[in-house]
């Protein structure tokens, strides 16, 4: 049988015209134009990486061109670390198509076999010192081609750039304070806008006296259609104070309940849902158990808490506009636009352009509406909205609530024999531009309003939502897990970073240390006595070497551990956490962490992933909350909402097992699951307690204690 015909890279089976991506430009440059938006992580240096080793060029002729629905591939959304797993496999096929395709045309002009060419910094050359380049060529090669499968990029061991850690090519503009992010970008003729919200959930606009703010200097246009209203001003000064004006003449609805803070578990629990058996697994020698431990495990409500609010501008052109944005998905969004607009999406530009942290689904596709709307007020100038830090904190979504309950089957040794995993959850996703309706907030807003959407969950095949991570890669003899997504949504919930991974990885590798403590084993060998995946088996014996586990026991120090294989498809991490204890309140003061992601592109750009991702972790478990009373949400500041500040930081050190030969995945939610477990169980080894709720409030390890007392 023959074998079966190569695929191509699944973005660039999608869009195959190699001209979408690659571009020859002035003599000396080489545009590479990927789908895929820069938002921190660190994609275009690793990008320009593959492109120039690809090319045979130096990466310091490469222009990364931000992602634009007029010019650039449609690579969707930029999320679950999937950046270079999808962007960079295709990138990689593309420049190899392209070199040889400039290779052919060499060995035609010079009359030299292509086989005995040379590509160095972008000059072709052979025997008899006969030389071109690819600038010199570019007239007679077209690239308005297909890529063709089957098309071979260099070996690992012939690559220069990839594993080589170089600057990133998006920090010298952030450093000397150039204009790089949105927030800072000024467009000839820029307005300003703010949009008119409720403080309590759910409630509508139903009368609104405009007077007061149409007083005011520098006022352009007040704006509503229905329940939409907000102000267009020559200054952001102007703007608020219109807006200011414009709330004492509101008149709103009642608004909608929200659930009791204090027993989001209970609330989670007592909704209406949808259950999917996520995977099940059947002993083939069932044990007899003669015990079981069944765990509850909770996580609230998570802001995304980007250090700047959400911001975009938008400007009308007659019937066509353009949208400058953050958004993690410009084309997804161009998609909900046109919905909402009526608009077809050929009269939409959607172009990205960095914004000021992104962790998921935030506020960047919901403010890039306020602004179009905003825009049709403004005479053809453009229009700049910019969220306060109350809007961004009660209006964004949140990351979703989670309970879990885990149930372990142990027979007389306390050895697993069966494992029962529920989560009750709302959907952990969504987005823009992936339904027939749109997921904008002004959509429900509007006079002729969209319904809020309710999050779902992404397919098992993508990873999953609620149920991320939630099938263990331990060799269990039995299982049985269960999502219960619920059918309401009082608070608005959609992808936070690692989903429902986090959840889940904190409340398996809990349990798994109670149990390893009722054995008496050691946790990472208790652990490793149940993989058998090797690579999973390296990044925790790595991380246990790098931290010297098992140090002598020190009374008020703590140490703990936490892995998890992120998604159970991509990068592998171990952590292994030291807290302090002081009385009834703790410190992380050193996390330590493996990682395999595969062949690391830039092992410093992983190494910040990892770092980022584990300090986030240490604030979500320490600190996040969303907090609400019935009415409305209440931690609408840093106040309310704190988050892990400097003096608080854990040294982080971070091992990156290089597999060079192995196709690379993302590595920046790979942390969050393992830093949380490796933290409560710290926890434990410090203070004898087991924390199952998050975040690890003194409160909650004071309950806690007074439980075991």
């Amino acid at each position: 049988m023959a074998p079966p015909a190569p695929n191509l890279p699944v973005s660039l089976a999608a869009n195959p015209r190699l001209s979408s991506w690659v571009k020859f430009t002035v003599e000396g440059r080489v545009a590479i134009s990927p789908g895929k938006v820069e938002i921190g992580q660190g994609i275009v240096t690793a990008l320009a990486q593959i492109a120039a080793d690809e090319l045979d060029i130096e990466i310091g002729r490469i222009d990364m061109i931000r992602a634009s629905t007029a010019t650039s591939p449609n690579e969707g959304v930029t999320s679950g670390s999937l950046s270079i797993q999808h962007s960079g496999r295709a990138l990689r096929h593309v420049c190899a198509d392209v070199r040889q395709r400039f290779l052919h045309a060499a060995s035609e002009r010079l009359g030299i076999d292509a086989g005995l060419l040379d590509v160095a910094d972008g000059t072709i050359s052979g025997p008899g010192n006969v030389r071109t380049s690819y600038w010199e060529l570019s007239g007679d090669v077209s690239l308005d081609h297909d890529a063709v499968a089957g098309t071979v990029a260099k070996s690992a061991i012939a690559r220069s750039m990839a594993g080589q850690s170089i600057q990133r090519v998006d920090i010298p503009d952030k450093v000397f304070a150039r204009p790089r992010f949105i927030h800072d970008h000024a467009l000839s003729g820029l307005l300003h806008g703010r949009v008119l919200r409720p403080d309590v959930s759910g409630a509508r606009l139903i009368a609104l006296d405009e007077g007061a703010a149409r007083a005011v200097s520098g006022l352009i246009a007040v704006v509503r259609d229905g329940g939409f209203a907000g102000v267009v001003a020559e200054s952001e000064v102007a703007a608020e104070a219109a807006l200011k004006a414009l709330r004492k003449g509101a008149t709103w609805s009642a608004g909608q309940p929200l659930p009791n803070e204090g027993d989001l578990a209970g609330f989670l629990r007592s909704q209406p849902v949808e259950t999917t058996v996520v995977d099940t697994r059947i002993a083939a020698a069932p044990a007899q158990a003669t015990h079981s431990l069944r765990r509850q495990y909770t996580r609230p409500y998570i802001a995304h808490a980007s250090i700047a609010p959400s911001c975009a501008m938008a400007q009308w052109n007659s019937d066509r506009v353009h949208v400058w944005t953050h958004s993690q998905g410009v084309y997804l969004l161009r998609a909900d636009l046109s919905i909402v607009l009526k608009l077809p999406v050929e009269n939409i530009v959607v172009e990205h352009m960095e914004g000021a942290g992104c962790y998921g689904h935030n506020a960047a596709d919901d403010v890039a509406l306020d602004a179009v709307l905003l825009a049709r007020a403004a005479g053809g100038l453009p229009v700049r909205v910019q969220w306060t830090r109350h809007d961004e904190m009660c209006h964004a979504p949140f990351g979703a609530a989670m309970a879990i309950e885990i149930a372990a089957d142990l027979d007389a040794d306390n050895e697993i024999v069966g494992w029962h995993h529920a989560i009750w959850s709302n959907g952990h996703a969504a987005r823009p531009g992936r339904a027939t309706q749109p997921a904008l907030l002004a959509a429900s807003e509007i006079a002729n309003p969209y319904p809020r959407m309710i999050s779902t969950n992404p397919p098992a095949a993508n990873g999953g939502g609620g149920d991320r991570n939630s099938v263990p890669l331990y060799d269990f003899p039995a299982w049985t897990i269960t999502s219960h997504r619920l059918l309401t949504m009082p608070v608005r919930t959609s992808a936070l970073r690692t989903l429902g991974a986090q959840g889940n990885v904190f409340a398996i590798e809990s349990l798994l240390d109670e149990i390893a403590a009722l054995r008496g084993e050691d946790p990472i060998a208790f652990r490793l006595r149940h993989l058998r995946d090797e690579r999973a088996k390296d990044v925790l014996r790595t991380a246990a070497r790098r931290a010297g586990w098992r140090p002598q026991k020190q009374s008020g120090i703590g140490h703990g551990v936490g892995f998890a294989r992120y998604k159970n498809t991509g990068a592998y991490c171990a952590a292994i956490a030291e807290i302090e204890g002081t009385g009834d309140d703790i410190r992380v003061r050193r996390l330590t962490l493996a990682v395999d992601v595969g062949e690391a592109i830039n092992p410093d750009g992983v190494i910040n992933q990892i770092e980022g991702g584990a300090i986030q972790a240490t604030s979500w478990v320490l600190k996040e909350r969303v907090r609400f009373d019935l009415e409305r949400i209440t931690s609408t500041s840093w106040t309310d909402y704190p988050i892990l500040t400097f003096s608080e930081v854990p040294a982080v050190d971070v091992e990156i097992i290089q597999r060079p030969e192995v196709e690379p995945v993302g590595a920046g939610e790979a942390a969050h699951g393992p830093v949380t477990a490796a933290i409560a169980n710290a926890v434990f080894d410090c203070l004898g307690v087991r924390v199952r709720d998050l975040p690890m409030t003194r409160d909650r390890i004071i309950a806690a204690m007074e439980l075991t007392s």
